[in-house]
């Protein structure tokens, strides 16, 4: 189930990550999806769209932080 572009994106996810942000959490959702297709490579019993979502989530947080105004914003800023 990955995804090909950003309008194929969660609205959980499309409305409110800036597209930069949106970009991140694709690529990344996608890169975990193949990389986590093998249950022996997850923890527990999580799904492999769970995993794909957590990692993609974590990339997000690496470069973007949620404001006191509910927005995303660039760590740099």
């Amino acid at each position: 189930m990955p995804y090909k572009d950003n309008n194929a994106l969660p609205d959980s996810v499309a409305n409110v990550l800036p597209k930069h942000a949106q970009d991140i959490y694709r690529e990344a959702f996608n890169h975990a999806w193949d990389q986590y297709k093998d249950k022996s490579e997850r923890r527990g019993n999580e799904s492999r769209e769970e995993t794909a979502h957590k990692v993609a989530w974590a990339a997000v947080k690496h470069r973007y932080r949620k404001g006191d105004d509910d927005h995303w914003h660039p760590i740099n800023d």
